[in-house]
């Protein structure tokens, strides 16, 4: 088949138009000990093509982590009365305004005030073209969860998936804000696309297309639009995981008979086997600080999660309860390992405190997990109705969203890094 017919990808993704469905979240879940928030409107905010303090106060909802309080309209430079706010139940409070400059770009000021020690927590001004609108707002917002909560916020990030429609042959590698809005398509294809992962800068998809009859990993530009083949071996090529330095990719290759780790470098040169067993090993992925990866292998029987060094060499099994155990993720801290059990005649993501050993059922009905990059949230792919859409639970397991759209199937997520 031609493969101008089938594969179709959009150059310069980051300043195209949407070209899909939104998606749509419904929270489902609340945290405890919710911090209470009173968010004004901004002043003059109508002029922007976004609304400022509503995307705010939806992303400080969405986390599960505030109770937003609507606090009217006010400007950063209007007088705070603390005691009036702390009367009203607030904390805090989030008060700000929008200028349009002379050059056509706005203006976001912003400051968040504590009512509890009654001083100003931070302020921020930033300039942006209107089409970056709503990330100022975003990173208002990542600023506002760090200041009360001491964790870095993850509202300016976005995420990866697989969008697909089987009958009509349409799948689709989409890239989205962590909120489901801006939605765009990097690469659009008549055959399956599978395993989507960034680089630790954001500027690149690795992922597997099978539009050469078999599955090949390539890497897609994200700013140019340009893409590579980076590995094409005999066999099986699947499973790329970034290194966090993202000068290497580890992947799952068939190449030598029985599917077995292997590093390559992000050029596709110097490919090294890492993993030496007569089962299969697969799915591997990068701890936060490169030292280690964890990948999924039938060695004992059945499949288990296990960690070996990143240089290769012997591995030691992690997952012990259940005996259908894959798709091993690790948070940005390196604490806690996430993956998917296949117990009670379903599959369900769990959550393993890995100093202690602690294991948590977070979610059912759950494959394919990827962390956020505070460590934070899960995003996972749940099927639901017949249909595949994703879902985000946080890591204790209370808090709980559900990423919708009108049309097709989503899976496959992977959640981006932060932004630069």
């Amino acid at each position: 088949m031609n493969k101008l017919h089938t594969l179709m990808f959009t150059v310069g993704l980051l300043a195209g138009a949407s070209a899909h469905a939104q998606l749509k979240i419904e929270i489902a879940g609340v945290g405890s000990n919710q911090i209470p928030i009173a968010v004004a409107a901004f002043a003059d905010e109508s002029m922007a093509p976004a609304q400022v303090s509503a995307i705010i106060k939806a992303d400080l909802e969405r986390s599960g982590v505030f109770k937003v309080i609507d606090a009217g309209a006010m400007s950063e430079n209007d007088p705070v009365s603390y005691s009036q706010w702390k009367a009203r139940g607030a904390d805090a409070l989030v008060v700000g305004s929008v200028q349009k400059l002379a050059d056509g770009r706005f203006e976001v000021r912003y400051k968040l005030h504590d009512t509890v020690k009654t001083a100003q927590l931070s302020a921020m001004n930033q300039a942006a073209q209107p089409k970056y609108t709503r990330l100022s707002a975003h990173k208002i917002a990542d600023d506002i969860y760090e200041k009360l909560t001491g964790t870095r916020g993850a509202f300016a990030t976005r995420v990866a998936y697989v969008s697909e429609n089987r009958g009509a042959r349409d799948y689709r590698l989409e890239i989205a804000d962590a909120d489901g809005e801006a939605v765009q398509v990097a690469v659009r294809s008549n055959e399956p696309i599978i395993s989507p992962s960034w680089s630790p800068d954001g500027s690149k998809v690795a992922y597997v297309s099978f539009e050469q009859r078999k599955p090949v990993i390539y890497v897609q530009n994200l700013v140019t639009g340009g893409r590579k083949v980076v590995v094409n071996e005999k066999g099986s090529n699947s499973a790329p995981s970034w290194s966090p330095d993202g000068t290497k990719l580890t992947v799952a290759l068939s190449k030598d008979g029985h599917t077995q780790v292997y590093s390559v470098n992000a050029d596709g040169g110097n490919v090294r086997r890492l993993s030496n067993s007569n089962g299969i090993d697969t799915e591997p992925q990068y701890s936060a600080d490169g030292q280690t990866i964890y990948f999924t292998s039938d060695r004992s029987g059945g499949p288990q999660i296990y960690k070996m060094s990143s240089s290769g060499g012997n591995a030691t099994r992690v997952t012990f309860n259940g005996s259908y155990n894959i798709s091993p993720r690790v948070s940005s801290d390196g604490k806690t390992l996430a993956w998917v059990s296949q117990r009670d005649g379903g599959y369900s993501l769990y959550a393993m405190n890995l100093a202690s050993g602690q294991e948590l059922r977070l979610a059912d009905g759950a494959t394919e997990p990827s962390f956020s990059p505070n460590g934070k949230y899960i995003m996972y792919a749940t099927k639901t109705g017949g249909r595949t859409s994703l879902a985000v639970v946080s890591v204790d397991g209370r808090v709980k969203q559900r990423l919708t759209t009108q049309a097709g199937n989503i899976r496959e997520p992977n959640w981006g890094p932060f932004q630069k």
